[in-house]
C-alpha cells in the first residue's frame, strides 16, 4: 500500500512540472501583445506612446511594435522626451542614470587667464662682453704674464711683451721726426713748419693704429730711449676662456692671443615648445633658479626670442639677461627658468576635463536642463597648464558644462542620433527601412515560415535555361534542380503576371 501510494505522488509532481513547462513555453514563446482595453495606454510616462523599440541587448535592432529581440528578450520601449522638441544632437537621460554614470558639471566662467611657462635654461656668456686679443704687426713673444686659462684680469693688466722689428724702426722713426719737428719750429717759412709738425703726427699715429698706448709713446718721447719691446694689456675685465700663445711663438695678426669674457653679466637660454610660444613675449620677468641654491631664484628679463626652431627638439630659444653677482652663474649649467606671461582678462574658460578632443575637433557637452544633453563643438584658444582652457567661440557665461562622464553621454548622443536617421528612412514599410542597415538582419526576413510578398511581384524570371531553368543566382539543391519542383510554404500563392509556360516541365516545341 506504501509502495502504491508513493508511486501515485511521483507520477503527479511530474506531470504537474511538465504541465507547467508547457504552459511557460507557450506563454513565452507568444508575441507580446498590448491588451484591447490598454489601447491608447502607452507603455512611457503619462501613457505616450514609445518612438520605437530596442532590443535591450543590441541597440542597433530596433522595431516599431513590441516583440523579441534575436536573443530571445522582450524589446523595451524608447519613450519620447518630455520636454518638448529637443536640439539636433541632444540626449536625455534620467536622474538615476545620471547619478550612476557619476555625471558632474560646472558653470562656464569669465575669468582671467594666466600661465608661468617653465622650461630648462643653459647659463652661457653675454657675447657683447666678449674680447679677443690680437696684435697687428709681426712678432715674437718675449714674455707671458697670463699663462692659462680661467684666470681672471682687469682692464689694462698686463699680458705679454712683444718684439716687432717694426715696432721697433718706427719708435726710432718717432724720435727723429720729434727732433726735426723741434729744429724746423723757428723756421721763418710756413711749409717747413707745417711739413715737420705733420711728420711727426704721421708716425704717433702710425703707433696709435697699432694700438700702442699713449703712455708707451708719451714715455718713449719723454725718456728717447727705443724699447726692444712692446707690452700688451688687457682690453677689458673677465676671465680668460682662451689662450693662443706660448713664450717664444711667432704671432700674426691673423692669431688669437687671448679670448676675455666678463661673467658680470650672463644669458640663460630656455627651450620653449611651439604650442608655448603665445604666451611669451620680450620684456616679460622671468626666475633663474640653480639646483644647489633652492629656493634663491634670480630675477631676469626675456630680452630676445628666436626666430627659428631646433629641428631635432621642436622648441624655440628663448634668451633672457640678468646680472651675475659674485659669479653665481657659470657658463654652461643648467637652471630652471620660469617666466610669467602676460595675464588675459575677462575671457570665457572652462575646467580642461570638460573638453573631448577627437583630433579633428574638440567638443563640449552641455547641461540643457531637464536630464537633457547636447554635445557642442566649440573653438579652444590658449592652455594655461593648470586646468583651465580659453573657449573662444561655441559657449556662453554661466552656462553648465559635464566635466565628468561626458564620454558616455557623447556616445549615447551618436547612437541615439544614428537611430534617428535609421526611422527615417526611405523604404515601403517600417519594418524594413529599420532593418535594412542593421547588421546582423537578413536582406529577406520571413519569421515564422510566412513569405512578407507571396506574389513574387518584381522578380524576374527567364523564361529558359540549364539546370535550374529560370532560377539563376539561386542555390539549389543538385536533386531538386531537375525536378523544377518549388517549396511552397503553405497557404495559396498567387502568380499573377508571371509566365507559368517558362515552369512547365513539359518540353517545348
Amino acid at each position: 500500500m506504501n509502495t502504491k501510494t508513493t508511486i501515485s505522488i511521483a507520477l503527479l509532481v511530474a506531470a504537474s512540472l511538465a504541465g507547467g513547462w508547457f504552459a511557460n513555453q507557450w506563454f513565452v514563446s507568444a508575441p507580446t501583445e498590448p491588451a484591447a482595453d490598454e489601447l491608447g495606454s502607452g507603455p512611457c510616462p503619462g501613457g505616450a506612446q514609445p518612438t520605437h523599440w530596442k532590443a535591450p541587448m543590441d541597440p542597433t535592432y530596433v522595431r516599431d511594435a513590441p516583440g523579441k529581440s534575436p536573443m530571445g528578450m522582450d524589446l523595451v520601449p524608447v519613450c519620447p522626451s518630455g520636454g518638448g522638441e529637443m536640439p539636433e544632437g541632444a540626449v536625455q537621460i534620467n536622474p538615476g542614470m545620471i547619478q550612476n554614470m557619476g555625471v558632474r558639471m560646472a558653470r562656464v566662467e569669465r575669468r582671467d587667464l594666466t600661465r608661468v611657462v617653465r622650461a630648462v635654461g643653459r647659463v652661457d656668456y653675454d657675447e657683447r662682453l666678449v674680447e679677443h686679443v690680437h696684435i697687428k704687426v709681426q712678432g715674437w713673444i718675449e714674455k707671458l704674464y697670463v699663462e692659462y686659462e680661467g684666470e681672471m684680469v682687469e682692464r689694462g693688466q698686463p699680458l705679454l711683451e712683444l718684439y716687432s722689428p717694426e715696432l721697433v724702426s718706427t719708435q726710432e722713426e718717432l724720435l727723429v721726426a720729434a727732433r726735426y719737428r723741434d729744429a724746423t719750429a723757428d723756421s721763418p717759412f710756413a711749409d717747413v713748419r707745417r711739413g715737420g709738425d705733420e711728420l711727426f703726427e704721421a708716425t704717433r699715429r702710425r703707433l696709435e693704429l697699432w694700438d700702442i698706448p699713449d703712455r708707451d709713446i708719451d714715455r718713449l718721447l719723454d725718456r728717447g730711449i727705443v724699447r726692444k719691446t712692446l707690452t700688451l694689456y688687457a682690453p677689458a675685465n673677465g676671465v680668460v676662456t682662451h689662450l693662443g700663445v706660448r713664450k717664444g711663438m711667432e704671432v700674426g695678426a691673423n692669431d688669437d692671443l687671448y679670448t676675455i669674457a666678463d661673467l658680470s653679466h650672463v644669458w640663460v637660454y630656455a627651450d620653449i615648445y611651439e604650442y608655448e610660444l603665445a604666451w611669451v613675449a620680450e620684456g616679460q620677468r622671468g626666475a633663474v633658479e640653480l639646483s644647489y641654491l633652492p629656493g634663491v631664484p634670480l630675477e631676469a628679463t626675456v630680452t630676445y626670442i628666436y626666430p627659428y626652431l631646433d629641428p631635432k627638439t621642436r622648441t624655440a630659444r628663448v634668451r633672457l639677461e640678468l646680472d651675475n653677482p659674485g659669479g653665481v652663474l657659470k657658463p654652461d649649467m643648467f637652471a630652471n627658468v620660469s617666466i610669467e606671461a602676460e595675464t588675459r582678462k575677462g575671457v570665457i574658460a572652462v575646467p580642461e576635463e570638460a573638453v573631448i578632443r577627437s583630433g579633428r575637433r574638440n567638443l563640449i557637452v552641455v547641461a540643457i536642463g531637464e536630464g537633457r544633453f547636447q554635445p557642442r563643438d566649440v573653438t579652444l584658444g590658449l592652455d594655461t597648464g593648470d586646468g583651465w582652457l580659453e573657449v573662444r567661440d561655441g559657449l556662453r557665461e554661466s552656462e553648465r558644462v559635464v566635466t565628468s562622464g561626458q564620454f558616455l553621454i557623447d556616445s549615447e548622443s551618436k547612437l541615439q542620433e544614428a537611430v534617428q536617421k535609421l526611422l527615417a528612412g526611405d523604404g515601403d514599410s517600417t519594418d524594413s527601412a529599420m532593418t535594412k542597415d542593421v547588421p546582423g538582419v537578413a536582406e529577406h526576413s520571413m519569421p515564422n515560415g510566412e513569405m512578407k510578398d507571396p506574389s513574387h511581384a518584381g522578380h524576374v524570371m527567364p523564361t529558359a535555361g540549364a539546370g535550374a531553368a529560370g532560377h539563376e543566382g539561386h542555390a539549389m539543391p543538385a536533386e531538386v534542380a531537375p525536378s523544377m519542383e518549388h517549396a511552397m510554404p503553405t497557404g495559396e500563392m498567387s502568380h499573377d503576371g508571371h509566365d507559368m509556360s517558362s515552369h512547365s516541365n513539359e518540353p517545348k516545341e
